[in-house]
C-alpha cells in the first residue's frame, strides 16, 4: 500500500470533503477550515458530542500566519451555540506548532490515537471464535441494548450515549452503520460497530470492546474480520481505525499500517 497516497486520499474524502455523520448535521468549509456542526438538541453529551451528533473541526489548511485567527473563529462559532467541540488534530497537519496554539487558546488534549488503515482485500474475513460463541448482527433495539451493555462493561462508561446514537442511526440511515455482538450463550461478551460513509472508499471501525474475562480469546480479531467482509461486499476499498495502544498491536498483525497520529483537542465554552 502506498501510505502517502492513501493518507492523501483519506484527508480528501474523510476530512476535506467529509460527509455529515448524523442526521441534520452540517459540514461546511469556512476559509481554510472544514467543520461539522451537529443538529441542535436539548442537552449536552460527553466530550464534543451533543444529542444531535459530533461537533468539531475535521480538517484545516493553515500556516503560522493564519492559524490563530482560524482558531479564534472556531471558538466564536461553537461558543455562540453553547457547544463544546473538538479540533481533531493529526500529526501531519500544519503548522508544526498547531497543537501548542490550540492549548494556548484553551483546548484540552485527550489521549492520542493512531490512524491505521488497511486494504479490505488484504485482510482476513474468516476468523474462528471460541466454542459456544457466535457473532450476531445488530439490527434492532434489542441488539442495540446488548451492544450498549458490552460497551459499559468493557470501557466502564455510561451506555446511554452509544445506545441513543446507534438507535438514531439505525432509524434514520440504516445503511450508514453496521454492528455486531459476540454472544456466549445468552450473554453478550464483545461488540463493535462500523461506520459506512456514503461516497467514500473508507469504512471506519469503531467501538470494539470485550468484557473482562473474555479478552485474549480472539474476539476482537473475529469482529474485525466480520466487518471487513461486510465492507468489501458494500464496495469499500479501505478500513480505517483510530487505534488505541491496546488495539494497535492486533491491527498491525492483521495487516493495518500506521499513517498518522490523531489527538482530540476539546474546547468547552
Amino acid at each position: 500500500m502506498d501510505t502517502e497516497a492513501v493518507r492523501a486520499l483519506f484527508d480528501r474524502q474523510m476530512r476535506r470533503e467529509a460527509p455529515a455523520d448524523s442526521l441534520g448535521a452540517v459540514v461546511e468549509r469556512v476559509g481554510a477550515v472544514v467543520r461539522q456542526t451537529a443538529a441542535p438538541a436539548g442537552g449536552a453529551g460527553p466530550a464534543a458530542e451533543s444529542d444531535g451528533g459530533w461537533n468539531g473541526v475535521l480538517w484545516s489548511d493553515l500556516d503560522e500566519g493564519s492559524a490563530d485567527a482560524a482558531i479564534t473563529e472556531q471558538i466564536r462559532h461553537f461558543t455562540s451555540l453553547g457547544l463544546e467541540f473538538e479540533w481533531k488534530l493529526y500529526s501531519h497537519d500544519a503548522p508544526h506548532d498547531l497543537a501548542g496554539r490550540l492549548a494556548a487558546a484553551g483546548f484540552t488534549p485527550e489521549p492520542p490515537e493512531t490512524l491505521m488503515i488497511a486494504e479490505a482485500a488484504g485482510l482476513p474475513t474468516d476468523v474462528a471464535v471460541p466454542e459456544g460463541v457466535r457473532l450476531v448482527p445488530v439490527t434492532d433495539a434489542a441488539g442495540v441494548e446488548l451492544m450498549a451493555e458490552v460497551h459499559e462493561r468493557a470501557f466502564g462508561t455510561d451506555r446511554t450515549h452509544i445506545r441513543e446514537r446507534l438507535l438514531a442511526q439505525l432509524a434514520a440511515a440504516p445503511g450508514s452503520v453496521a454492528a455486531a455482538i459476540a454472544m456466549a450463550g445468552d450473554v453478550p461478551v464483545s461488540a463493535a460497530r462500523m461506520e459506512l460513509p456514503a461516497g467514500t472508499e473508507f469504512a471506519g471501525l469503531w467501538g470494539g470492546g470485550t468484557v473482562p474475562g473474555w479478552r485474549g480469546r480472539g474476539l476482537y480479531r473475529a469482529l474485525v474480520a466480520f466487518r471487513t467482509r461486510l465492507a468489501a461486499e458494500r464496495g469499500y476499498h479501505y478500513l480505517q481505525v483510530d487505534a488505541s495502544s491496546q488495539s494497535r498491536p492486533i491491527l498491525r498483525r492483521l495487516g493495518f499500517e500506521e499513517l498518522s497520529t490523531t489527538t482530540p483537542y476539546v474546547h468547552t465554552p
